[in-house]
């Protein structure tokens, strides 16, 4: 990574701060502000003239925009290639944006290059052969931005780095707690796991700890003790044991184990509302509980099963008409009896016609057919007729049991989760992704979706096929944890997203847009949902990856966007030389990930006193922000001392000196000189946590020491 410091000795507009976005739609946008956010100067091609600005101070933000083909190089030379640090490649055609890679190496062989594009055997090849080359598909960085949004609120996010999986964990701590009342918050980081933000619940009133680097890492007072109702965000290292229950549910609920194994057929559901109607109906008469809101209740039920309401209306009519029918003959002929009249309707029915008034024999023998009234005959050959076509209405139920029976045998997919799962609506490139890594997570889940799917695509999943909002009925959605929203169109996600949320008012409610502004608006009016805009979370990978950074993963913190970002540390880079406990907090990152070279192993969760060098391996969590700062070298001031007051003997003071050269920094013999000298105060300025972490080594020690602000 180059040194941003050196920008400031070359003039405006060289190759270290100049960069072209080809292409630009919501993502291209999103590009170019995120790149003026850094203090890049940011020229754009584009074929023609975007229709609308999604956000409308861009085109002041842009130095020139040409109107042209930026595969030519004729455009591209005009764009100034040769004095371009990097190329963003961003239009909605991955042909062009390849094309157009491959003309820009050949005119600048040191320009980076970031590509869009989801071929991924291809995106390796030509990263091996172009060198300075990185390509990402938007739909699948802003995936696990969904697919962790469906989580439990304690669950922020997850990522895994040398084959071991982390978790960003939210926690709420509660009476009684292992932590409660007994831990100092220093004390949440360990070899596993590394505090994030703590939040008491009734927060001091003085100014926060670093002003200029505002909701950041490590805004939080290592000296305080967890109380009843803080809230604490930690990202942890978790055993393979873990992730079952840990990701997937709360230890305590296995409901849905039970729900998966006993998923009860149709006949089953139909026996089950039959039961539930006739229960229902012994309340008749009770208060709320008429007859029509019974009927009513019990039809609405069967919504979603609209062959079966046909056979029920038919049922119910073949009933009618063969009470009618005892009537009618009972009093055409009183002189048969009850039974004859009770039979009579039911073989008409069953197609017997022919039998009634052929060779059957009744006790009292009714008129033969000639000598009945015409309408009576005809009421006896409608009685025939609908007999007959409730026949067919029942082999088509059975026809239609069988070829669900089959096609669920062939397709071999779970049945829809009972309780605790979660809802995705829309199985496009995103729901795709969503899909994949809440099945890597154990997550009970269903999807619904308007297009057909192949019975390869997500095989185990169940999914449900037809109108949107009519599938919501058949998801289970009343018991859902989560219900995510992301088809391809924004008022359409809206509209699902507000009509589950009056189905469900207690599940996280997951909504994707392509507008920014379209978001802020709905998130204004709808907190409780969570918007997520694809473009502007892409966006922030787009440009870290144009300054050099590789970008393994992203998660949401505290309403911003934190990006796992992996540094290869080389000589003149800003990171070079530095403790990790300076790079954490000067530049508000949180090391999560260190390995010395490449032939030693890498170590999560590393120490503090750690110093980089090159040739070393360092992974961060960091937002734009704080790459920014790295990029330009601003680290925020030290406003911190130590004072030692003694030591006890002299065996402290040869511990206390090695104390002070580890955490501060500082060279091994001014801290023996210190040592020798106390009381004395350490002159080298530090950071707050770590002057507060010196104070705690020292007094470990048997140094007397206390920590002072500036």
């Amino acid at each position: 990574m180059p040194s941003p410091s050196k920008s400031l000795d070359l003039p405006y507009g060289s190759q270290l701060d100049r960069f072209l976005v080809c292409g630009l739609g919501s993502l291209g946008q999103h590009c170019v502000a995120e790149l003026k956010e850094y203090g890049a100067i940011v020229s754009a091609i584009v074929e023609a003239p975007p229709k609308s600005w999604e956000i409308p101070e861009l085109p002041q933000l842009l130095e020139e925009v040409l109107i042209g083909d930026c595969r030519l190089e004729t455009v591209l030379k005009q764009a100034r290639i040769h004095d371009c640090r990097t190329i963003l490649l961003v239009t909605g055609n991955e042909r062009v944006n390849t094309e157009a890679a491959l003309a820009a190496r050949s005119l600048n062989p040191k320009v980076r290059l970031i590509v869009r594009s989801d071929k991924q055997n291809l995106n390796q090849l030509l990263g091996q052969s172009l060198g300075n080359f990185a390509a990402f598909e938007p739909t699948q960085l802003s995936a696990s931005a969904f697919a962790l949004s469906a989580l439990s609120v304690e669950t922020l996010g997850y990522f895994k780095l040398e084959k071991r999986l982390l978790r960003v964990v939210k926690y709420q701590v509660e009476q009684g707690d292992r932590w409660c009342d007994r831990w100092w918050v220093h004390g949440l980081n360990s070899r596993s796991r590394r505090l994030l933000s703590h939040t008491p619940l009734d927060p001091p009133s003085d100014s926060p700890l670093n002003p200029l680097h505002p909701e950041q890492f490590h805004q939080w007072n290592s000296e305080a003790v967890l109380k009843h109702g803080d809230t604490v965000v930690y990202v942890e290292v978790m055993n393979s044991l873990d992730m079952g229950d840990m990701l997937a549910r709360p230890t305590h609920d296995r409901s849905n184990d039970h729900d998966l194994r006993t998923k009860p057929s149709r006949w089953q559901k139909s026996v089950a509302r039959i039961s539930q109607l006739w229960i229902q109906l012994g309340h008749w008469g009770k208060p709320g509980k008429t007859l029509a809101q019974i009927l009513r209740q019990f039809w609405r039920s069967t919504e979603q099963y609209q062959t079966q309401r046909v056979a029920i209306v038919c049922g119910i009519t073949l009933v009618f008409m063969w009470l009618l029918g005892i009537l009618l003959y009972r009093m055409s002929y009183p002189t048969i009896g009850l039974a004859e009249a009770f039979y009579a309707p039911i073989i008409l029915l069953l197609g017997g016609y022919g039998d009634l008034f052929g060779s059957v024999d009744f006790a009292n023998q009714p008129a033969p057919a000639a000598e009945m009234p015409g309408w009576l005959r005809l009421f006896s050959l409608t009685l025939t007729l609908a007999g007959t076509a409730f026949v067919g209405v029942l082999y088509a139920l059975l026809t239609e049991a069988l070829l669900t029976s089959r096609f669920m045998f062939f397709s071999n997919r779970d049945p829809v989760p009972h309780s605790n799962h979660v809802v995705l609506v829309g199985l496009g490139r995103v729901g795709q992704g969503v899909a994949t890594l809440l099945q890597e997570l154990k997550q009970p889940l269903v999807a619904i979706t308007i297009q057909a799917i192949d019975s390869s695509t997500l095989p185990r999943m169940p999914i449900i096929m037809g109108d949107l909002p009519h599938l919501l009925a058949k998801v289970n959605l009343e018991t859902a944890k989560s219900i995510v929203v992301v088809t391809g169109d924004d008022i359409q996600n809206l509209e699902l997203g507000l009509m589950a949320h009056t189905i469900n008012p207690n599940s996280r409610l997951v909504i994707r847009t392509y507008d920014q502004h379209f978001s802020n608006s709905v998130t204004r009016l709808f907190p409780y949902a969570q918007v997520l805009c694809g473009s502007a979370l892409s966006a922030e990978v787009f440009v870290a990856a144009a300054f050099g950074e590789n970008i393994i993963s992203l998660f949401h913190f505290n309403q911003k966007t934190v990006l796992v970002t992996e540094y290869s540390i080389e000589a003149g880079d800003t990171l070079n030389g530095k403790l990790l406990s300076e790079i954490a907090y000067g530049y508000s990152v949180v090391p999560v990930l260190y390995q010395r070279n490449s032939q030693e192993l890498p170590e999560l969760m590393p120490s503090e006193d750690i110093r980089l060098y090159g040739g070393a391996r360092l992974i961060v969590l960091a937002t734009s922000q704080s790459l920014q700062w790295i990029e330009r070298g601003e680290l925020a001031p030290r406003q911190w001392q130590v004072r030692i007051e003694q030591a006890l003997n002299s065996h402290a003071v040869i511990e206390g000196a090695n104390k002070i050269a580890l955490v501060s920094g500082c060279n091994i013999g001014a801290a023996k000189k210190l040592m020798v000298n106390l009381p004395a105060t350490l002159e080298l300025p530090l950071y707050e946590h770590q002057a507060q972490r010196l104070v705690r080594k020292l007094n470990e020690s048997n140094v007397a020491a206390l920590a002072l602000r500036l």
